[in-house]
């Protein structure tokens, strides 16, 4: 069960060790790009490539609970499915059902565990195995792993970095089921954290905060919603950007010169855009665009969510 790129090696990962994968269950195509053409989510176009069945219900604890026991599963593994799982679905497979979490639980729960730990600034992040209770992340753990977080990563490339991480934590969690030395841990809920979804308006940079904060926004929020600004008429995104030592008034654009880059007040500090891109255009160094594309120093970016 599950959805986005991130499922997809651990699909993969149970493939290729020789499971037998009966079904997958994954959310309904949806629309996407400019044509709003409806589109495979990533899970099921591996799982037609295998010649594996699909089952998309809307809600599958209201829709999916007949396919799926008619598949007899002995186990259940999920990975990013975006589906609340029902006491009647979870008591179905015989083993239960092995959930691929993207965090260092109890930190974390929640659908975009990745994206807030970049956002809390987390010097460390990580992949847990865990096994699935009608709570939200909050079932027994079983294997983790961990790594020092790389400063300069986006959320887009910490979920591809730890999608693989995660897809080799998982065989390494079957196997030690099979054999009988997993271990079951429960969570410590008195130091749990649950983070919401993300939601569109969290693209709008409060240039009072420190250069830090902003910075670590700007890589949680890329690939999506994307940070931004309005300058004239044209909605631009920040993607990357790095703290430097200049000050200035928050949301104030401070330099704004090919050979220096578009560089911005915050609350404390200032900020280099280092990666930017225009409606319409490429991804690109606040330098390059610079070359083409006249800013105002003095300018402020500073703005609400309710006019972003």
């Amino acid at each position: 069960m599950g959805t986005p790129d991130f499922a997809v090696p651990s699909l993969k990962a149970l493939l290729e060790s020789g499971y037998e994968v009966v079904g997958v269950f994954t959310q309904p195509d949806r629309p996407k790009g400019r044509g709003k053409k409806l589109m495979p989510s990533p899970v099921k176009q591996v799982a037609l490539e295998h010649q594996i069945p699909v089952f998309q219900p809307e809600k599958i604890r209201r829709d999916g609970v007949d396919d799926l026991q008619q598949l007899h599963p002995d186990l259940c593994v999920t990975a990013a499915f975006g589906q609340i799982l029902s006491q009647e679905i979870l008591d179905i497979p015989v083993l239960g059902t092995v959930n691929v979490h993207a965090s260092l639980l109890p930190k974390h729960r929640g659908s975009a565990p990745i994206a807030w730990a970049i956002l809390q600034g987390d010097p460390e992040i990580g992949v847990t195995t865990m096994m699935t209770s009608r709570g939200i992340d909050d079932g027994d753990m079983l294997l983790h792993c961990s790594m020092p977080r790389p400063l300069d990563a986006t959320c887009g490339e910490l979920t591809e970095i730890l999608s693989r991480e995660g897809a080799k934590l998982l065989i390494e969690t079957l196997r030690k089921m099979e054999d009988g030395t997993l271990k079951r841990i429960p969570q410590d809920h008195a130091n749990m954290t649950y983070d919401p979804m993300l939601k569109k308006e969290m693209g709008t940079i409060d240039w009072n905060a420190s250069a830090d904060e902003i910075v670590c926004r700007i890589l949680a929020m890329n690939p999506w919603p994307a940070c931004s600004v309005q300058y004239g008429e044209e909605r631009i995104k920040l993607l990357r950007a790095e703290a430097v030592s200049d000050t200035g008034i928050p949301g104030n654009i401070l330099y704004a010169e090919p050979d220096t880059g578009l560089v911005i007040g915050c609350g404390k500090g200032a900020v280099c855009i280092t990666q930017m891109q225009a409606p319409g255009g490429k991804p690109m160094h606040s330098r390059d665009y610079l070359r083409g594309h006249a800013m105002r120093v003095g300018t402020s970016l500073q703005e609400t969510a309710e006019n972003a």
